[in-house]
């Protein structure tokens, strides 16, 4: 590999001496490849950073300045260009207002961020700078934006919760035909949001099971937040404080509603508040907003009169 692009966040944070040592021995190990970085939102070079003073590895390059700067690599005939965040926040993007210098013959700009607060670009302005390959950081889903030519490459490894699915890297050629590059999964485990639909005959017990099969099937190294859809005998109530006993489910959102009957509760109710609720059910799907609002208003009347 020639060249290795880093877009920002290498860290989630302000690094640490002892990380910033860390890392550079490994990006120092890496004798045939250059590496070039910036400095992202999350991990900006502020007054005092290890950014400003640590010396990297002859093979390791930091794009530290606020304003879009360029290295070369004549070798490679390419040169990359980029910025550092110096600030948690920046809301323009002058560097798509910029071209590409073409000092070589592959030029590459290296860029952290894409919404309101972290360097707005618009694509089709990025298009027209006329760099050969744009390396984009700061969303974590890998993506590109123009195939071949502006992509995201996403975050190696999930960062919480809710950076679901595949993660890994992106690898490039550049030819004079162009950049050809493709997506390489490589992440250890995926966070995974998974629906579970509950029926009426179905036990706490016999939940956990289907759970269990659950993560066997889709892999045993994922993490899981887990949806419970459908309905639900009324007179049963899942535990899910302890998340089932499974080390592996991060959470368990509980959406199901009570399979109640509501012809016998009709007759029942016929002239009261609960009757007229009843009534209303009718005239609203079963996956609205407003039948579950009016299922949770039976049922805390049904649970009133039990009391």
């Amino acid at each position: 590999m020639d060249l290795l692009l880093i877009a920002g966040d290498l860290f989630h944070r302000q690094p640490l001496l002892r990380e910033l040592k860390d890392v550079s021995y490994l990006l120092g190990k890496l004798t045939h490849t250059q590496v070039v970085l910036s400095a992202g939102n999350h991990d900006y070079i502020k007054a005092g950073s290890y950014y400003l003073t640590y010396k990297w590895p002859e093979n390791v390059h930091l794009l530290s300045g606020e304003e879009l700067e360029t290295i070369e690599f004549p070798e490679l005939q390419t040169a990359v260009s980029g910025f550092s965040y110096h600030n948690r926040e920046i809301k323009e993007c002058t560097c798509q207002e910029k071209k590409a210098q073409h000092r070589q013959k592959y030029e590459i700009l290296l860029l952290h961020g894409g919404d309101d607060n972290h360097v707005p670009f618009q694509k089709e302005k990025l298009l027209k700078c006329e760099y050969d390959y744009i390396a984009l950081g700061h969303i974590h889903k890998p993506q590109p934006l123009v195939n071949d030519k502006i992509v995201y490459c996403g975050a190696l490894e999930p960062i919480d919760k809710n950076d679901v699915g595949v993660h890994g890297y992106v690898i490039g050629e550049m030819t004079e035909r162009g950049c050809k590059t493709r997506f390489v999964p490589s992440a250890v485990r995926q966070y995974r949001h998974d629906e579970i639909e509950v029926t009426p005959d179905m036990t706490g017990f016999a939940l956990r099971e289907k759970i269990g099969e659950m993560i066997l099937e889709n892999g045993k190294e994922h993490l899981y937040k887990i949806i419970l859809t459908g309905f639900r005998d009324p007179e049963v109530q899942f535990d899910l404080s302890e998340r089932f006993g499974f080390g592996n489910v991060v959470e368990i959102v509980d959406e199901t509603a009570p399979a109640y009957d509501f012809e016998r509760l009709m007759e029942q109710n016929a002239h009261n508040i609960l009757g007229y609720l009843i009534r209303e059910l009718k005239n609203y799907d079963r996956d609205s907003v407003e039948y579950g609002a009016m299922c949770e208003g039976v049922k805390a009347l049904v649970e009133t009169r039990r009391d």
